[in-house]
């Protein structure tokens, strides 16, 4: 290392890669505020229809930028921009030509995930970077290259690791061609008969209610799923087996080597840059700046929010954390000052020797900033827990415990009645299984980095650090013996963290109204429908029990006893009916109309069914249709039972849709001249029935309670779950859809009912 480092970069052009990555744009950002005469080119992929001179122009408002843009001038920034920045569209894996004149190039681009399936963890880490090389080589330019990697590429090491190429004997391309050798055979496997019977079988039992293609949609998620898992466990388990934590330092160091073979020991310039834990900005571009949560934020997030009770860390474990600005004044620093050619240099940009963090101080600070500012939850604010470090095996033996705690909990549920307490418990349970799988999922995820008994040696960089003019080291530096642990994360980090979670619970707010309630006012207009489910959300009641109150208003009471005996003996096979398929039951159970008189019905409906069915009316279901009324909605009710028993209602709706029974000689046969609208079929109604009129389904609302009304409800842009079971209560929570508990109202119902049958035209039965 010379005794004065270079720290300018003049009139190089500069090729950065992962631009729009955290490290990559403060590195583009540096570039544009200190180093004026570079040309930079950027590799940049389109995404989601934007090119990527879009993306550059998105990327250069972000935050990091602020404070360039607010002392040049935004007009001017923009100039700077066009004259200076070049957009190479392209990705890793599929590099344009690149330019014959490039000096430097800065490579930070890698993948985020530290557990990704074993072939995507290769396809852009050790693929991408030879794909990099590669493409240098074809281009006949000779640039200093800075490869940015990790720390951890150290593996599954103790003691102290020193700054140089890694003791390992892994060929990266035998390494390579296996992973996607495990992709295709996992593929393969996947698509066998008997492991495909396998996922439909349990999609069928999970959706078979919502319809048959929503059932092989489930299947196939099913599929790749489990090819997903079990990729992830390859990644997980090859990495290991050769002396890595993860899939992701495995590939990082292979992409090391990659890069020594391929240009640092064949002729060419090469600088390893190994940042360890990339955190929130000490300084530059300003205290706190950070893109999203990075590697520990998670955890911290998930222990503000009191999700995780202890953690199996070792308490004297090094977490290893470094301001991002000092990362990127180590590339930049490492890239004014190249190696020389076939001899690589390795820099630790870590703070683990010199300035050591151990996990229980890092906990601690945690802990007294989370007890100073709680989180805010529904009841008042979060009280953070204790951790006790008690741990692993006594950490996995209470996991364990959970888990059957949850299972128990599921199968006592199953053979509980579908009221409230049912769903009560079930969202109880939900919540357990959820805290659960964060656990379980963070213990995956962090046990290595805070179990670690690695430190990382730093004297390269330390020279590297100590050898750049005294006069630019406090602003370009990157010392660690400098940080004050407690004055960054109490002031700077933990702060920047408080504003994003901040941000993300107004972004959520935003996105969601809070279950249970209904806005004050609906939007008047002429284009919307509110399309509500009969049984079990207008209604009080099921399809078995509008069958009750039939018989017992239409025949004698001596025949009753018979009915009620008959109906008991057929519910179990009706219950089955109904869980494998709403149509099926629906089926069987109006076939006991068969031989009804059709002139029967009608009377007896409209006698004592209809004030049988006006007592079991929600009245709050009664208010929300008026008010949809009263907003101009075209407010429709659909049944998949007979239109016919819908009749006392339908005064109070615009239009009612239900199924028409066959009839012969004026006498119910038992089956539907269709099929009955429910799951699929009905979306598949709603669908045309809004093309039809020219309903803006985008805007419209929908009430249902059960799973098979999920297909339709999906279809608009404002379900809600009504009294719904413990399958439709899971899904609204994952999909952020109103939950509401309506109740069967009393005497007002029936006067709403019958003072607005006169003004609403209605149609009894009505099928697509």
């Amino acid at each position: 290392m010379p005794h004065t480092a270079e720290t300018e970069l003049g009139t190089a052009h500069v090729l950065l890669t992962g631009a729009t990555g955290f490290v990559g744009q403060a590195v583009l950002e540096r570039l544009l505020t200190d180093h004026p005469a570079t040309r930079i080119s950027l590799l940049v992929r389109g995404k989601g229809g934007q090119t990527g001179q879009d993306r550059l122009r998105r990327l250069l408002r972000k935050p990091v930028f602020g404070t360039w843009r607010d002392a040049v001038g935004a007009e001017e920034a923009d100039r700077v921009a066009a004259e200076r920045i070049t957009v190479l569209d392209g990705s890793m894996t599929g590099i344009p030509e690149l330019p014959s004149d490039l000096d430097l190039v800065i490579h930070s681009a890698s993948t985020v995930s530290f557990d990704p399936p074993i072939h995507e963890a290769f396809d852009t880490n050790v693929n991408g970077a030879v794909s990099l090389y590669q493409a240098l080589l074809a281009s006949g330019s000779d640039p200093h290259v800075v490869h940015v990697s990790t720390c951890y590429v150290g593996g599954l090491r103790r003691g102290v690791v020193a700054e140089g190429k890694l003791e390992h004997d892994v060929d990266w391309r035998t390494e390579w061609r296996s992973a996607t050798q495990a992709h295709e055979r996992t593929e393969l496997t996947s698509r066998e008969p008997a492991r495909l019977e396998r996922f439909m079988s349990r999609a069928r039992g999970d959706h078979g209610k919502e319809g048959p293609i929503a059932a092989a949609r489930a299947s196939e998620n099913a599929r790749r799923e489990w090819v997903r898992s079990h990729l992830v466990d390859a990644g997980r388990r090859r990495a290991q087996s050769l002396g890595w934590t993860d899939v992701y330092t495995l590939t990082k160091a292979l992409a090391e080597r990659a890069a020594e073979d391929l240009w640092g020991e064949a002729g060419h310039r090469l600088s390893v840059v190994r940042p360890a834990i990339i955190e929130s900005a000490l300084r530059h571009p300003f205290p706190g700046w950070i893109d999203g949560f990075k590697v520990a934020d998670p955890l911290i997030f998930a222990y503000g929010r009191g999700q995780l009770p202890d953690f199996p860390g070792l308490p004297d474990s090094i977490l290893d954390v470094i301001p991002v600005d000092f990362v990127v004044n180590a590339i930049l620093a490492a890239a004014a000052n190249p190696a020389p050619a076939d001899e690589p240099a390795y820099f630790h940009i870590a703070s683990g020797a010199s300035n050591p963090l151990p996990f229980h101080r890092m906990y601690e600070n945690v802990r007294d900033y989370y007890t100073r500012h709680p989180l805010p939850k529904d009841d008042g604010f979060v009280e953070v827990p204790t951790w006790k470090f008690a741990g692993e095996r006594r950490f996995n033996r209470r996991l364990l415990l959970a888990k059957k705690k949850a299972d128990l909990w599921d199968a006592g549920l199953r053979i509980l009645p579908n009221d409230e307490r049912k769903r009560a418990l079930a969202a109880q349970n939900a919540r357990l299984r959820a805290g659960i799988a964060t656990l379980g999922n963070f213990t995956d995820l962090y046990r290595a980095y805070v179990r670690t008994e690695i430190i990382f040696d730093d004297r390269n960089a330390r020279a590297l650090n100590n050898a750049l003019p005294a006069g630019v080291r406090e602003d370009r530096g990157f010392d660690v013996g400098r940080i004050d642990w407690e004055e960054y994360l109490q002031k700077v980090h933990l702060p920047s963290l408080s504003k994003l979670t901040a941000a993300h619970r107004r972004r959520k707010t935003a996105a969601a109204r809070p279950a249970g309630t209904c806005p004050k006012e609906l939007p008047r207009r002429t284009d919307v429908l509110a399309v509500f489910d009969l049984e079990r959300t207008v209604l009080d009641s099921n399809l078995v029990q509008q069958y009750l109150w039939v018989r017992t208003s239409g025949f004698r009471k001596a025949a009753w006893p018979k009915e009620v005996a008959d109906l008991l003996v057929a519910l179990p096979g009706y219950l089955r009916a109904e869980r494998r398929d709403r149509g099926e039951f629906i089926r069987a159970f109006l076939r006991r109309y068969r031989g009804m008189p059709v002139a029967r019905l009608e009377e007896v409906v409209g006698r004592g069914y209809a004030d049988t069915m006006l007592r079991h009316t929600c009245a709050d279901a009664v208010a929300r249709i008026r008010e949809h009324r009263a907003a101009g909605h075209r407010t429709v009710l659909v049944t998949g039972s007979i239109g016919l028993l819908a009749a006392p209602l339908a005064g109070l709706f615009d239009e009612v849709v239900g199924s028409s029974m066959h009839v012969s000689d004026g006498v119910l046969t038992g089956y539907l001249t269709k099929p009955p609208l429910v799951d699929e079929a009905r979306a598949a109604w709603l669908r045309r029935y809004a093309e039809e009129g020219g309903y803006d389904l985008a805007a419209s609302y929908g009430y249902g309670d059960s799973h098979s009304d999920l297909a339709w409800l999906s279809l608009l842009g404002k379900p809600s779950a009504i009294n719904p079971d413990a399958e439709l209560t899971r899904a609204s929570h994952k999909r952020n859809w109103d939950i509401h508990r309506w109740k069967r109202g009393g005497s007002g119902v029936r006067g709403e009912v019958l003072a607005a049958r006169p003004t609403m035209p209605r149609t009894d039965e009505k099928s697509d």
